[in-house]
């Protein structure tokens, strides 16, 4: 890992994620009465209680209005949910007066095109190893995990080892 990824995240201090192609692999699941289920990879979750014990909050940023995520949200003790957002660049400032943090102090975890802007506007821009091209091109980090397949957890798990070292409390 080089110099520039271990200088970003020493000053994170708020995780951002999207929802689909990070924390799920993107499938959307259908029942008979059309409803729209989800899978979500149980250490992505872990992931968000490890950092949360380390004082850092995940915020879940998604275009989608769906209540599955609310609710893997709420159990998996996720600091906020914004769903609903088209143009997911401009929850920063939101969140900077929210939390008092500066947009170099969040990383932002997304895949695809409409997670781009987003990407740009923070300090730690990360992308699982299947995101878009485009995704890939601006991170600055690309996981080695695929999106629902642990690259949430991934990205934690940098945080809290370069942040804390052996200081972190799981």
């Amino acid at each position: 890992m080089g110099s520039k990824i271990t200088t970003k995240c020493k000053k994170i201090k708020v995780l951002l994620t999207d929802v689909d192609g990070v924390l799920t692999d993107g499938g959307m699941y259908y029942s008979n009465k059309g409803d729209v289920m989800k899978k979500f990879y149980a250490r992505d979750g872990m992931g968000v209680n490890i950092l949360r014990r380390n004082k850092i909050p995940t915020i879940i940023v998604t275009k989608e209005k769906n209540p599955i995520i609310r609710k893997w949200a709420k159990k998996m003790n996720v600091y906020l949910v914004l769903d609903g957002i088209i143009k997911k660049e401009k929850v920063v400032d939101k969140i900077c007066k929210k939390l008092m943090v500066k947009p170099n102090e969040i990383a932002f975890i997304g895949d695809d095109v409409n997670d781009l802007e987003l990407m740009k506007a923070i300090g730690l821009a990360m992308t699982p190893f299947d995101g878009i091209k485009e995704a890939i091109k601006i991170s600055d980090y690309r996981c080695k995990s695929k999106g629902g397949k642990g690259a949430f957890r991934e990205a934690a798990d940098l945080l809290i080892s370069v942040k804390f070292g052996s200081k972190k409390l799981y």
